[in-house]
C-alpha cells in the first residue's frame, strides 16, 4: 500500500500540470451593441472581442471594485437601424483592433484591392479556443484574408490579479511589404482638458500632409497640415495668428477631426519600450500602452470631436485614436510601401513579411487606478514584471505587468 502511495505521489505534479494548461471551455457568446462578441475574464477584467472584425471592447478593468472602468469607445450606431455602413471597418467600430494594411487603402496596388485597416477589421473571425494555463488565460481566434493570401492569428491573454491585455497577432503567408498596427480607440467625456496625454520620447511629430478632414464630406480639422513639431503642447493649428494647440490637453476645440502622427525614438535610445498614456483626471484612472518600437514605429493620433457630420457619424463621435503603427499615417498599402516623407528620413512605414517565416506582433494595454493630483505623466520605469508611473506631480503608481512579452511574446 505504501508503494502504490509512493508511485501517486509521483504522479500527482504532472497530473496538475495537465489540468493547468489545458484548455478550457470556449469564451461565452454574447450580443454586446448589435455584435456577436466572445466574452473571456478573470476576477479583474472581463473582455469582449467582437466575431466580425475581432473589434476590442467593451473592456471592463478593475471590475472586481465598487468604480470598475471601461476606457474603450463603442461608436453611437451600434443599436442603430439605418442605412448600410460605407465600408466594414464601420460596422462594428469600437475599442481596440488589429489593421493589416493600416490605413484608408484607397488604391489598388498590384492588383490587390483592399478595404480600410484590411480584412483583418471588417471581416469574420473564427473562434480557434480559450487556454487556461498557471495565471494566464487566453482567447485565441484566426483569420484567413482573401485579398493577399494568408493567416493571422490572435492571442488575447490575461493574468490573474492584473488589469492588462496582452495582445499578440501573428502573420503567416502574408508575404510582401505592408503597413499594420493596432487601433486602440478611447472613448472621451465632454469636459475640455479632462484627460491628459503623455509619450515616450519620439523624433518628432507631424499633422497629416494631406487633408484628412474634408470639408466637402462635411467634415472639419483644425490642425496645419504636414506640420512638424516637437512637443505635444506646441501644434500649430490651421489659422494664421492663433494660438499652438496643447495635446496634452484633450479633448478640445469641439467640431473638428484631426491626425498627427509621432515618430517614436527607438528602444536602443531609450533603454526602455515605447508607451502612451491617457490620464483621466476626473475618474482617477490612466489607460496606457506599451510596444516594441521596432515593430511598431509610429502612433498615430485620431482626435476625433464631432468633427464629421456625414454618415454614420452625424457629428456625435468624440473618441481619442491612439494608434501604435508602422505605416504613413492612414493613407493605407500606396503611401506607405512607396517613397515617403517618413521613410526618407528613417521611419519605417511598412514591414517585410515573408510567407515562410511567421511575423508577430506584441502589445501590452492596461489600465492603473491614480490618487487625486495626479496630473500627466511625466515618465515610466520599468522593472521585472512590473511598471511604475511617475506623474509631473511627482505621485508614484506601480502595476504588475510582464513588459518583457514585448520582446518574448511570452506570458
Amino acid at each position: 500500500m505504501k508503494a502504490l502511495l509512493k508511485d501517486f505521489r509521483v504522479f500527482i505534479p504532472l497530473i496538475l500540470a495537465t489540468v493547468t494548461n489545458c484548455y478550457a471551455e470556449d469564451a461565452k457568446m454574447h450580443t454586446i451593441h448589435n455584435q456577436p462578441s466572445i466574452v473571456v475574464s478573470t476576477k479583474q477584467v472581463e473582455l469582449a472581442v467582437t466575431e466580425f472584425g475581432g473589434h476590442m471592447a467593451p473592456v471592463t478593468f478593475f471590475r472586481d471594485s465598487d468604480k470598475p472602468v471601461q476606457p474603450y469607445f463603442v461608436s453611437p450606431w451600434q443599436d442603430e437601424k439605418g442605412p448600410a455602413m460605407p465600408v466594414p471597418v464601420l460596422v462594428p467600430l469600437r475599442g481596440d483592433f488589429f489593421c493589416l494594411p493600416f490605413g484608408g487603402n484607397s488604391e489598388v496596388v498590384a492588383g490587390e484591392k483592399h478595404p480600410p485597416h484590411g480584412e483583418v477589421a471588417g471581416s469574420k473571425w473564427k473562434q480557434v479556443g480559450t487556454k487556461k494555463s498557471g495565471d494566464v488565460t487566453t482567447l485565441t481566434l484566426s483569420i484567413e484574408p482573401e485579398v493577399r493570401r494568408g493567416k493571422v492569428t490572435k492571442e488575447l491573454s490575461l493574468i490573474d490579479n492584473q488589469n492588462v491585455v496582452y495582445s499578440r497577432n501573428t502573420i503567416e503567408g502574408f508575404a510582401g511589404k505592408v503597413p499594420l498596427g493596432h487601433h486602440a480607440t478611447l472613448a472621451m467625456p465632454d469636459k475640455e482638458g479632462s484627460v491628459r496625454l503623455a509619450a515616450s520620447p519620439f523624433r518628432f511629430g507631424m499633422t497629416n500632409p494631406g487633408l484628412f478632414s474634408d470639408p466637402k464630406q462635411r467634415e472639419y480639422q483644425s490642425l496645419l497640415p504636414g506640420a512638424r513639431w516637437s512637443s505635444l503642447s506646441k501644434v500649430p493649428v490651421a489659422w494664421k495668428g492663433e494660438p499652438d494647440a496643447d495635446l496634452t490637453k484633450l479633448p478640445a476645440r469641439q467640431g473638428f477631426a484631426d491626425l498627427i502622427l509621432l515618430a517614436n525614438e527607438s528602444w536602443e535610445k531609450t533603454n526602455s519600450p515605447a508607451w502612451m498614456t491617457a490620464t483621466f483626471n476626473d475618474g482617477g484612472y490612466l489607460w496606457f500602452s506599451l510596444k516594441d518600437p521596432a515593430v511598431l514605429s509610429s502612433t498615430v493620433f485620431w482626435i476625433e470631436n464631432h468633427g464629421r457630420h456625414g454618415h454614420p457619424w452625424n457629428g456625435r463621435n468624440n473618441c481619442l485614436g491612439l494608434e501604435d503603427v508602422t505605416a504613413f499615417f492612414a493613407d493605407g498599402l500606396s503611401a506607405s510601401i512607396n517613397e515617403n516623407i517618413l521613410n526618407k528620413e528613417g521611419v519605417a512605414t511598412s514591414v517585410e513579411l515573408k510567407a515562410s517565416q511567421p511575423t508577430s506582433v506584441n502589445y501590452i494595454q492596461g489600465v492603473v487606478k491614480v490618487p487625486a493630483g495626479f496630473d500627466i505623466v511625466k515618465t515610466l520605469e520599468f522593472a521585472p514584471g512590473q511598471v511604475t508611473f511617475v506623474s509631473a506631480s511627482g505621485q508614484r503608481v506601480t502595476a504588475p505587468v510582464r513588459h518583457e512579452f514585448l520582446k518574448s511574446g511570452k506570458l
